[in-house]
């Protein structure tokens, strides 16, 4: 069973950074890619980055191309978001997810998610 726990959420204030963990354990093998989404109060889940397969190959949403940095470590089965110069409008709830390569195409349907993590940031 493939479980995904994040975490390293917390207020900050705008220009700060936060560093995102997802901790992922079972069948992760079958993982052609792991995500970071996020979504706001009243807002739809924004995909805003992404990281293929063996060749670990990113992807950015426009609104964190240059502020946000995708990474992961095999060894311990984590993945990370690196975020700096934060700003308000990055206050969401964030969350990672992992699928195979129709999901991660497709940027939905994706089988497993974390529970979240609060990333606040104050002006």
């Amino acid at each position: 069973q493939v479980q995904l726990v994040e975490s390293g959420g917390g207020s900050v204030q705008a220009g700060g950074s936060l560093r995102l963990s997802c901790a992922a354990s079972g069948d992760t093998g079958s993982f052609y890619c792991m995500c970071w989404f996020r979504q706001a109060p009243g807002k739809e889940r924004e995909r805003v980055a992404t990281i293929y397969g063996r060749s670990d190959s990113t992807a950015y949403a426009d609104s964190v191309k240059g502020r946000f940095t995708c990474s992961r470590d095999n060894a311990k089965n984590t993945l990370y978001l690196q975020m700096n110069s934060l700003k308000p409008d990055d206050t969401a709830m964030y969350y990672c997810a992992a699928g195979d390569l129709r999901a991660c195409t497709l940027g939905t349907g994706l089988p497993y998610w974390g529970q979240g993590t609060q990333v606040t940031v104050s002006s």
